[in-house]
């Protein structure tokens, strides 16, 4: 990852890092760090290690850097890890070394970065892990923090997973409120092919066996089936049988999802990656 955009499906999105962290930065130093500048010395100098506390794997590395550099370029980054690396408990990711009082006021920051980014590429390999054999592909969804989409998109990427839809903007995907307003699936396929250019592709959301067919016969590009059971999802993927890609979504978990993966789907999208990962393990300890 580049530190200056994070790369998305098909394009580049600009995130000014550069302003994300200052902004980040701000939101915990505020006027000063009054703990450090009462007890530190302006002077004094340390050597800290960033250290992972469990297995994980590492997101976020680089992003690290810019946050200490952001606060003193003299700071001296030493990464002993790189992104995508598979971390094995009591591993040292990095040094970091400068002024105390700047690694202090860094410190949370970047931890909270690591271990957000690095939490969702873990879990993210773990869904991975679970559905191996099979042929089915581990996708994201919008669930995303505000402002940090991009960020968390890239984690998901790292972990082998594949990103969803971007945005509003970079996909056609017809829920079924869109089905209301529109009277009906072949309706909404209709106008949205009316709409779309050639390369855009049309994704229609269905919670039924009929709702399927009438995706199938209006030439829906990918058809989800939205909280199907295991029994529906396999009937589904047989009337579909190669037609148009078959996403399964809703009340994907990490126990159920090689499940899914068996009926024959083509993708999984799972919210969970980015919603519900669990931060992890890594603190900074001064040496």
């Amino acid at each position: 990852m580049q530190a200056d955009h994070i790369e998305a499906p098909g394009q580049t999105v600009d995130l000014d890092l550069t302003q994300f962290i200052l902004q980040v930065l701000a939101e915990d130093i505020g006027s000063g760090d009054v703990t450090s500048e009462a007890i530190v010395p302006s002077d004094a100098v340390a050597i800290a290690e960033i250290k992972a506390k469990e297995g994980l794997v590492l997101a976020g590395i680089d992003i690290v850097r810019e946050v200490f550099h952001s606060l003193d370029p003299a700071i001296k980054y030493e990464p002993l890890a790189k992104e995508g690396d598979t971390i094995k408990a009591g591993a040292v990711l990095a040094r970091v070394s400068g002024k105390t009082r700047v690694l202090l006021a860094g410190e949370r920051v970047a931890l909270n970065i690591l271990q957000h980014l690095s939490g969702i590429a873990t879990l993210t390999a773990q869904y991975v892990e679970r559905i191996q054999g099979t042929k089915a592909q581990i996708l994201d969804t919008r669930k995303t923090l505000p402002g940090l989409r991009a960020l968390e998109k890239h984690a998901v990427r790292i972990g082998g997973g594949r990103n969803h839809r971007f945005g509003l903007y970079d996909g056609i995907l017809i829920k079924d409120n869109h089905i209301t307003a529109a009277g009906g699936i072949t309706g909404a396929v209709e106008l949205a092919r009316n709409k779309a250019h050639h390369l855009l592709k049309i994704e229609v959301e269905t919670k039924t066996l009929d709702e399927v067919k009438e995706a199938l016969e209006a030439r829906a590009d990918v058809i989800m089936l939205d909280n199907m059971p295991l029994d529906m999802m396999r009937q589904a993927v047989r009337i579909i049988s190669g037609r148009a890609f078959a996403e399964a979504s809703g009340n994907v978990s990490l126990a159920r999802v090689r499940q899914i993966a068996e009926t024959g789907v083509d993708l999984i999208s799972a919210g969970a990656l980015t919603h519900s990962a669990p931060a992890a393990d890594i603190s900074m300890k001064i040496i």
